[in-house]
């Protein structure tokens, strides 16, 4: 889905982004349709709904995941 990792270079692990991508996605209820003809086929409205503009879907996630590390949770 990234087509350039190095924008996101030093800002989390690539692997916590991926999380992130899926968490959204689950929620959105795209996880089955992403699972069988993967990210790249995925129309560009579908991809937008997961990663969004700034304060987006990823980034309600990524708070909503502070906020419970925050409360003891871990991230």
């Amino acid at each position: 889905m990234a087509r350039n990792s190095n924008r996101n270079a030093g800002i989390l692990p690539q692997s916590v982004l991926d999380d992130f991508k899926w968490e959204v996605a689950n929620e959105l209820g795209l996880t089955e349709k992403i699972q069988s003809q993967g990210w790249a086929n995925m129309t560009s409205r579908e991809c937008g709904h997961v990663g969004g503009r700034i304060g987006g879907s990823m980034v309600k996630a990524m708070i909503r995941r502070a906020e419970d590390s925050l409360k003891g949770g871990t991230l």
